[in-house]
């Protein structure tokens, strides 16, 4: 979605290269933005965590979309890295191509996150073959910094922008007809969580906050993606556990965020580990619904406790419990901090801003102007 808004205001200029299909790709395709898809066999199951050696298949796809890339990026100026996987293979290609690459940093590099080999691949591509990087907040500039000693002139810092029309759309619907649209419980007390399924992004502390509440709901909007198939089987089987079946709503992929959001009563950010930046923090407060979030990584930088949001310890149900009854039993309190957390979004999270900054780091590195509508091009990659 960052790389979107980027794209849908350069879209004379770039070509975007998919390492697998999926709605990305209508998506793009509908902003006018070139697209490539390249999804090799074996590829798509690199994962973060993961063996010492590389797989032959995905070996194999690896040689296969770097020489993709070098191809294309012959005829473009810069190879602009938007994940990890784009990572590898867009230092690969830079270096056969001679192109600049500029990796924009949307994780956390750190045991947390990423298995000890993987680690040192990310140390030494980003130390040697990536010529400057982007981070989507200081948390996430830091873990990079603590991996690889970076010097600060490599790293910049930009933070995400997002659009607050949707959202703003969105409020003009009555809550009622959201929830019906989606089969929701109209007078139920409904608390979101908006993410993959992943353990990392602790659903499973959601279920348990809110087990011992009648009344109140969780709705689950997002699916298991990257083989994370066992811990949605998970979360299935701790609502049976728990015997709230009739009050958690598993919703799976949805494109209509600002709807939903303003469909739910609390937004709940519940990563048990340091989220990179957190735009569903974000999201929730242009959607003018209070945020609960886990008080890690970059959304420390989002929102500052009981002024624009809530802050919770990561992986505390206890705190999470006592958290939405709070925001349940203080609805001035509430009106107050939706209030504040508009304003916030709004001023610090302009997604002209943000593609503003993006552009001119690429702009610096690329050598090129795309402000004077110079023709040169650049090749952006996202796995």
């Amino acid at each position: 979605m960052s790389l979107l808004e980027v794209c849908k205001r350069i879209r004379h200029f770039c070509n975007v290269v998919l390492f697998s299909d999926g709605p990305f790709r209508q998506i793009l395709q509908d902003a006018n933005v070139d697209v490539t898809v390249s999804s090799p066999r074996g590829f798509s199951n690199l994962h973060k965590q993961g063996g010492r050696t590389l797989p032959a298949g995905a070996l194999r796809g690896v040689v296969k979309l770097a020489w993709e890339v070098i191809r294309l990026a012959r005829s473009h100026r810069l190879i602009y890295a938007n994940t990890q996987k784009a990572m590898v293979i867009g230092a690969l290609a830079g270096a056969f191509s001679h192109r600049p690459v500029v990796w924009h940093l949307r994780d956390i590099v750190s045991p947390d996150h990423f298995d000890p080999n993987k680690l040192r691949v990310i140390k030494w591509l980003s130390k040697s073959m990536i010529t400057h990087v982007i981070a989507n907040s200081q948390a996430s500039a830091k873990a990079l910094q603590d991996l690889a000693g970076l010097p600060p002139d490599r790293i910049s810092v930009i933070y995400n922008g997002i659009d607050a029309g949707p959202f703003d759309a969105a409020a003009k619907i009555p809550v009622a007809v959201l929830r019906r649209r989606y089969g929701l419980p109209t007078e139920a007390f409904l608390v979101g969580a908006f993410s993959r399924l992943a353990k990392w992004k602790g659903q499973h502390v959601l279920l348990e906050a809110i087990a011992n509440k009648p009344g109140v709901h969780a709705v689950l909007v997002g699916a298991a993606l990257f083989g994370e198939d066992e811990y949605e089987a998970q979360l299935r089987e701790q609502v049976k556990t728990l015997g709230i079946e009739d009050r958690v709503h598993f919703l799976g992929f949805q494109s209509d965020i600002p709807g939903l959001m303003r469909a739910m009563d609390i937004v709940a950010h519940t990563s048990i580990a340091s989220e990179p930046f957190g735009r569903v923090i974000v999201e929730a407060m242009l959607a003018r619904r209070p945020i609960i979030a886990t008080a890690a990584g970059g959304a420390l930088e989002i929102i500052t406790d009981q002024v624009d949001g809530s802050f919770v310890e990561p992986g505390n149900v206890r705190d999470l419990s006592s958290k939405i009854d709070m925001l349940r039993e203080n609805l001035d309190m509430v009106a107050e901090l939706v209030v504040r957390a508009y304003a916030t979004a709004c001023a610090n999270f302009n997604p002209d801003v943000y593609c503003q900054a993006v552009v001119k780091q690429l702009e610096s590195v690329g050598g090129f102007n795309l402000a004077t509508n110079c023709v040169d091009s650049m090749a952006m990659s996202r796995a």
